[in-house]
């Protein structure tokens, strides 16, 4: 009964899975969705419903897969250990590509503090090289010191964004709401889809929505809960914020804007509370970085585990930190850091963006499909099987949708991206034969 009533309850896993959600990726998407306009609100209750579903595809995964491996354990189920590397794979490239927009953001909300960031584009490439150089190496000395900084630094997220959400209707206008409802002129089909990638980047993360069942009160019924309570709690917070802002910034300017929650806080208060806010919008981007960075060295590590990575990946100090992998990891950061160089910060972040999404769907579509062989195993009754059947199936198709969103570019990089893991598995998968065949397996 002790240990019963230490554990969390629907309302408490609701909030760490509301918080767990609400990382940096908002800071720059107003901004973002400018381009698109007003009637990108359509987009976030498209994308929130979409991943409402995701959001409890994963909780049910995460209660009948006892596996190691999170998503690709879940694959596995379905597809076999191809699909385990494939979804380890590219969740470690997407995660690569998120970083790298991470840091661009953090440089946008350096700018009027350091104006010289974005003097040139090759001063921009420094400044996010620098930032993705500390955050790693502040990684070195293992979780622990990573956990505490991130805790507190998310705040710096929340406080903007909720904040915004509550006391920013005081300033709001409908006229400029309205006045920028599709700037582009495009059907109102093509005006949602050319947001569902913006919204949908807001909400990656959500696979670890049920990594937490082990301590929560009947979990059966109250992760799946809390998962859809948590993530209707963020797009509600997503949705009120943005539309707070594209109702008091005027459109051409938002869309010029490197640092919207500080452009928005500055036309209410002052150039200070704006400076602030945009403060707080670094800190933020900062620990976020911290927390990815040193989540896809565990990704890489279990891969490694495995023995579907390098060995190099699986190797960890004294303080159990991978630095190796870390390193291994940053040089890819760089790499791509160079390769997306743009004179508009805004440009380069959304080609990021618009790829890491892509990438990401690839572990999404296999984890998610590998969810009724699970239901099969564990011999759930039929309504249950039915009614996450479904649900996991329209999880699966907005994803679907999701690729098609993220555009051209970005299918096309990205599929090259996805198929070269074919090249690295298939040596693998002929290492594993030779070992069955000489008898060391």
């Amino acid at each position: 009964m002790g240990t019963e009533s230490k554990k969390m309850g629907v309302v408490g896993l609701t909030i760490l899975v509301a918080v767990n959600m609400m990382g940096s990726g908002i800071i720059m998407l107003p901004a973002s969705l400018a381009h698109t306009g007003t009637i990108s609100v359509l987009s976030w209750l498209v994308t929130a419903l979409g991943a409402m579903c995701i959001a409890y595809a994963f909780a049910k995964c995460g209660r009948f897969c006892k596996n190691d491996g999170g998503m690709s354990a879940y694959s596995q189920e379905a597809h076999g250990k191809s699909s385990y590397f494939i979804a380890s794979y590219s969740y470690y490239i997407c995660l690569v590509i998120s970083c790298v927009a991470i840091a661009v953001s953090a440089v946008g909300y350096l700018a009027p503090f350091l104006p010289w960031v974005k003097s040139t584009p090759l001063h921009t490439f420094f400044a996010v090289v620098v930032i993705l150089a500390l955050t790693m190496v502040a990684n070195f000395k293992g979780p622990k010191i990573t956990e505490r900084i991130s805790s507190v630094t998310i705040w710096g997220i929340i406080i903007p964004v909720v904040g915004l959400s509550i006391i920013g209707w005081f300033w709001f206008d409908s006229q400029i709401f309205v006045d920028a409802w599709n700037p582009q002129h495009l059907s109102n089909g093509g005006a949602v889809s050319s947001g569902i990638s913006l919204t949908l980047w807001a909400f990656l993360g959500i696979e670890s929505a049920g990594a937490n069942s082990g301590a929560v009160e009947n979990p059966e019924k109250n992760v799946p809960l809390a998962c859809l309570f948590g993530t209707a709690f963020a797009a509600i917070v997503y949705i009120a914020s943005t539309s707070v802002i594209q109702g008091i910034v005027p459109n051409a300017e938002l869309m010029q804007s490197n640092a919207p929650f500080g452009l928005v806080f500055t036309m209410m208060f002052s150039p200070f509370v704006g400076k602030f806010i945009t403060l707080l919008a670094v800190i933020a981007c900062i620990g976020s970085l911290l927390g990815w960075q040193f989540t896809n060295a565990q990704v890489s590590k279990s891969a490694a585990d495995s023995e579907l990575f390098p060995k190099i990946f699986a190797k960890v100090t004294k303080d159990d930190a991978p630095i190796m992998g870390m390193l291994i990891m940053l040089i890819l950061e760089l790499l791509l850091a160079s390769m997306t160089i743009s004179p508009d910060l805004l440009n380069q972040f959304n080609a990021l963006l618009n790829l890491a999404v892509f990438i990401n769907m690839v572990p999404y579509v296999l984890a998610m499909t590998g969810l009724q062989v699970m239901l099969r195993k564990n011999r759930v009754s039929n309504r249950e099987f039915r009614i996450s059947s479904i649900i996991s199936t329209l999880g699966v198709i907005y994803s679907i949708y999701g690729v098609y969103a993220c555009g051209s570019d970005a299918v096309f990089g990205g599929s090259i991206i996805v198929l070269f893991g074919y090249i690295f598995y298939g040596f693998l998968a002929g290492r594993d034969t030779q070992r069955m065949m000489t008898g060391k397996m």
